[in-house]
């Protein structure tokens, strides 16, 4: 699930423009944390429960609970669930990064044939590449998929819901996915003896990160909501780097009447100066506002690991910033597009992707706007429009693999 991300302070679906000393309809004297309320999921043993119940702030818990209701998960009736994955190579795997961060990530290769491609998944915000199977769909298409989890959410480690810097994090995605799509040189030192020190022998190697059998492929970025904005961060830090980007419904622009006052933004920054890590962003129900499908929305809830409360104010803080930061750099969006967006969403607003569109100066691109759908595209609409959604964007992909690919 795309959780939400532009329209972080709004509290009601039909919600008015700030007003007077609020902040989005929060009052001054609401300004203090909020947990959110304990998930009660159908079912579940007592001892589920408890798992259920503890609070997931740190790596550990989440990753117990997640391999705790791995099996629950697969099971739900989902169509996204119900895609075989026989003939799916898939693995997980830790990794530390160049920060010291262990880090999740997935990968699903098809096994009968080489991918045609190479697409990156960024998940959106309080999410997990873990759930939904929007990545076991594009494998069964042929597509080699990876995806990770970004620090603090999912099963990567760091705090839960917690963005102290976007660029950073943005950093990170670069870093793991030019180890899935670069063939990179890398020198490593071999010592000859118990220790490095002068007069001890060593021996230099040149040894290469990444799988060569993906190098010569095109490869693709793929977001989600916020996952949107890290997709376009990277492709503008890497202008040359990627064949394509798909978008759906992506979090690349704050809308100007969401905007909040300039003296309430600047408290909001101040306040986030001393308490970066508090939960003080008020926000909808985000399975209700993203999920169309009345059964589908209940599913969300089995996305155990998911960040739900709160946005922490840091977090708040650089959405905020770095949808600014993106709003004054899309013409400078150079790299072919798919932007899908649901015409109600009231999550990130389909204007923004209009605007990005219009304003790319890409010369391959293509807007789609789908009548009646609202944010989660492809996890919370009727079966008829998660299928349709699919093969708009397989179709692309397709067109473009064939495209890029070397002669």
């Amino acid at each position: 699930m795309a959780l939400k991300s532009v329209k972080l302070y709004y509290t009601n679906r039909k919600a008015a423009p700030y007003e007077g000393s609020t902040l989005g309809g929060l009052r001054e004297k609401n300004l203090v944390p909020v947990m959110a309320a304990p998930v009660k999921l159908e079912g579940v043993s007592e001892e589920l429960q408890k798992i259920l119940d503890a609070k997931m702030d740190e790596a550990p818990a989440r990753r117990r609970a997640r391999e705790s209701f791995k099996d629950i998960q697969l099971n739900i009736d989902h169509i996204l669930f119900k895609t075989p994955y026989n003939g799916l190579k898939m693995k997980e795997s830790y990794e530390v990064n160049s920060r010291g961060l262990e880090i999740f990530s997935k990968s699903w290769l098809p096994e009968a044939s080489p991918p045609k491609a190479v697409v990156c998944f960024c998940h959106g915000y309080g999410d997990t590449c873990t759930f939904f199977g929007i990545a076991r769909k594009l494998a069964s298409a042929g597509y080699g998929v990876f995806a990770m989890d970004y620090p603090g959410f999912g099963l990567s480690e760091g705090l839960h819901g917690f963005i102290p810097n976007f660029d950073r994090l943005v950093d990170d995605v670069i870093e793991h996915y030019s180890k899935v799509k670069d063939f990179i040189p890398v020198i490593q030192l071999k010592v000859l003896g118990d220790e490095l020190v002068v007069g001890k022998r060593a021996l230099t190697f040149l040894v290469f990160l990444g799988n060569p059998e993906f190098r010569s492929l095109p490869s693709f970025l793929f977001g989600e909501s916020m996952g949107g904005a890290v997709a376009l961060k990277v492709h503008l830090k890497q202008p040359n780097a990627w064949s394509g980007a798909i978008l759906v419904a992506p979090m690349c622009k704050i809308a100007d009447d969401m905007v909040p006052p300039w003296l309430v933004k600047q408290m909001l920054i101040g306040v986030a100066h001393i308490l970066p890590k508090q939960k003080l962003v008020p926000q909808k129900d985000l399975a209700e506002a993203a999920f169309r499908d009345l059964e589908k929305r209940k599913m969300a809830a089995y996305n155990v690991i998911a960040y739900k409360d709160k946005p922490r104010l840091q977090t708040a803080v650089e959405l905020l910033r770095t949808t600014q930061e993106i709003e004054q750099q899309l013409e400078k969006v150079s790299l072919p597009l798919l932007i899908l967006h649901g015409e109600d969403d009231i999550v990130t607003d389909p204007s923004v992707s209009k605007s990005l569109y219009e304003k790319a100066r890409s010369s391959d691109k293509k807007f789609n706007l789908y009548k009646d759908a609202y944010h989660a595209l492809l996890e919370g609409e009727p079966d008829e429009m998660i299928i349709r959604v699919f093969i708009d964007i397989i179709s692309w992909l397709d067109k473009h693999s064939v495209k890029c690919s070397p002669s």
